[in-house]
Formats: structure tokens, C-alpha cells, sequence
């Protein structure tokens, strides 16, 4: 009992470095990411002014479902697109996503959802699974657009009927905020 007294502080602090730094805090990690995501993103608006605003230079992008089903990124031109590059190692990606699937569960006949994967199929498919997700995940067949192109996980762009990338996002966000929500509505 006395050693416990004498080290419970070191203890604790390790047990919290393997909880936080292992696959068990996972969930842990995603809960507090997502509290500040949502603060963030209800404060801070995400939408790119209208005279920064860049055009995707190509649509030439070749993607495959989940299903093996190849899918041309050019066939989505002239509409709203969603495209969001997330893994099932991310906490933030594991943070945001349930918010991504309300509003993918209110839009998906008003906007193209492109949830593109960095991650293996098997791992995907049992987080999409134990989850009950409804969105569609794809892979990148062929290298994305310049613009579309990030190394941070997860990145999120919105995309007008013009072209426009109108919300580049890295990091976790509320996706299904009111203000998400407007400016979705708006284009």
C-alpha cells in the first residue's frame, strides 16, 4: 500500500501516456478532438473568400468504390462536391465523422460525397460496418488534382458547380453545423 501512495502519480502518468498514445485512447482521443472541432467550426467561418477562391484546373481524377467500381471524378463536373481524405487511424478523421453522416444522410441527392480513404480496404470496411455508416468510401486510383492534394489528415474540400474550391479544411470540423449547412444551401 505504500508503494502506491509513493508512486501513484507515476502511475498515473504513464497509464495516461499508453492510454492516449496506443489504439485503446482512440475513442478517447476522438471525443475530445471532436468537443473542439465543434467549437472551432460554430466560431470561425470556413468558407474562402470569393476573390481567393482557386478552380480546379482538371477533373481528370480516377477513383474506385468500396465495391471495386471505378468512378471518374469528371462525371461529378458541374455539381457540388464534398471530397474528404480521412483514415480509420485518425482520430480527428474518427471525430468528425458522425457529424459527416447526418449531413450526408440530408444532402446526398443535392451533393456528390467523395469520402476518399488513406487506409486499408479490410480496416475500412469494419469501421464503416461496426459504425453503420451509409456513405460512400472511395480510393484514389489515380493521383488527385493539384488542388485537391494535402498531407494532412483529414482534409476536407467543398467544391462549387463552377469549379471553385469554396471550403479547404485541415483538421476535424463540425460538417454538420449550420453553417455547413448554409453554405451548402447557398450552392
Amino acid at each position: 500500500m505504500n508503494f502506491i501512495k509513493k508512486n501513484l502519480s507515476n502511475i498515473l502518468f504513464f497509464a495516461f501516456i499508453i492510454f492516449i498514445f496506443t489504439p485503446m485512447g482512440l475513442p478517447v482521443r476522438a471525443t475530445l478532438i471532436k468537443g473542439v472541432s465543434y467549437v472551432t467550426t460554430r466560431i470561425f467561418n470556413m468558407e474562402i473568400d470569393k476573390e481567393e477562391r482557386i478552380t480546379l484546373s482538371t477533373y481528370d481524377w480516377d477513383l474506385i468504390d468500396i465495391n471495386g467500381e471505378n468512378v471518374d471524378f469528371s462525371s461529378f463536373k458541374g455539381k457540388v462536391i464534398v471530397v474528404n481524405f480521412w483514415a480509420t487511424w485518425c482520430p480527428p478523421c474518427v471525430a468528425e465523422m458522425p457529424a459527416f453522416e447526418k449531413l450526408y444522410k440530408d444532402y446526398k441527392e443535392k451533393v456528390v460525397f467523395l469520402f476518399v480513404a488513406n487506409d486499408d480496404q479490410k480496416k475500412v470496411v469494419k469501421f464503416i460496418d461496426d459504425k453503420s455508416y451509409s456513405h460512400p468510401v472511395y480510393y484514389q486510383f489515380t493521383e488527385a488534382p493539384k488542388e485537391l492534394q494535402s498531407n494532412s489528415l483529414p482534409t476536407t474540400y467543398i467544391i462549387n458547380r463552377e469549379g471553385e474550391i469554396v471550403v479547404q479544411k485541415t483538421g476535424a470540423a463540425d460538417w454538420n453545423s449550420g453553417k455547413v449547412r448554409d453554405l451548402l444551401d447557398g450552392l
